[in-house]
Formats: structure tokens, sequence, C-alpha cells
């Protein structure tokens, strides 16, 4: 007898408009334990930014920032330089008042014009890990005390941006059959 193995189906949305400065709600998409795939095209804004873990209220979030161009000053002739940034905030990741502040995580990254942000983050829990277009990578431990922090939105801020397609996969634990 063989037995086929499947891949779950992803919860999908598709192209959506980042007006400036608003965040978007994905009240479809949702989790503790997730993969999710994003695309989006920055077009001209300064930061585009993908919340996880979040509460309804925003009161508790984990912001995954893409920076775009001038937010490095060019370094020397010894370093390389880099116009764009990603940045793994946990500034807000929890309202426990034990969990200590500490800077957010910031990785150098190149994105040439008029290509896509492909970011690729696993939640599980209280670890996220963000892959951006195959080239860096970003991980921080988060202690979310909501039971409700679990959603995802998206804000472009300074311009509009557009989001051409999400996937979220639900995962399961280790620990279930």
């Amino acid at each position: 007898m063989t037995r086929h193995l499947s891949r779950p189906v992803p919860q999908h949305v598709g192209e959506t408009q980042l007006p400036a400065n608003q965040d978007v709600v994905f009240d479809t998409v949702a989790g503790r334990q997730a993969e999710i795939v994003v695309s989006i095209d920055p077009q001209g804004a300064r930061e585009v930014c993908l919340d996880v873990c979040r509460s309804p209220d925003a009161a508790e979030h984990t912001s995954i920032r893409f920076l775009q161009e001038g937010y490095l000053q060019r370094g020397s002739f010894e370093t390389p330089h880099y116009d764009h940034a990603l940045m793994l905030d946990t500034g807000r990741s929890s309202l426990l008042p034990d969990v200590m502040a500490r800077p957010p995580e910031v990785a150098p990254f190149d994105l040439a014009k008029g290509e896509l942000l492909e970011l690729r983050v696993f939640v599980d829990r209280s670890v996220v890990e963000v892959f951006a277009n195959g080239t860096q990578c970003l991980a921080v431990r988060v202690y979310p005390e909501r039971e409700d922090s679990i959603g995802v939105a998206l804000r472009a801020q300074g311009q509009d941006a557009v989001m051409k397609s999400m996937d979220v996969w639900q995962m399961k634990s280790i620990w279930e059959g």
C-alpha cells in the first residue's frame, strides 16, 4: 500500500493595495504557528512593515520592516554599502512586565530597482525567522502575553505600496501527531 503525503493548502490573499500610513489587517490569516510567504512591490514607500503575532488593537506585535534607500549611511571603502535594510523589531512584542526591551535586529539588504521584496516568515510560538529574497535572514525570540496576538498586518510608510500575494500555511507542533 502506497501512502501519499500532500502539502496542506495555504490561505491565499491576492493583490492588495497598501495605502500610505495605514495598517491593512488581514482578518483571514492568523496564527502563532505559521509559515507566511509574501511578495511586495514597495514602490516609493520609504518603509514597508509586516506585523506578525499582532493583537487586534496592535498593543502587541512583532514588526518586520523593510527600509528603503537612504536608511544606512554610506560606509567607507573598506565596508560594503547597502542602501536598504531589514529590521526585526520586538519593541512591542510582549506586554509581560518581565520581558526586557532590546534594540531591533538590523541587517543590510540589497533590492534592485523594480525587484519585488519576497519575505518568507516562520512564526513558531516564541520564534520569528525572516528570510528575504534568499539573501538575508533575521531571527529572534518573542514572548507575546495575549492569546489573541495571532494577527497579521501590512503597512507602507510615506507612499503607497502593493502586496502582490500572500500565502499562509498553518503549522502543527512537532508534539502533535
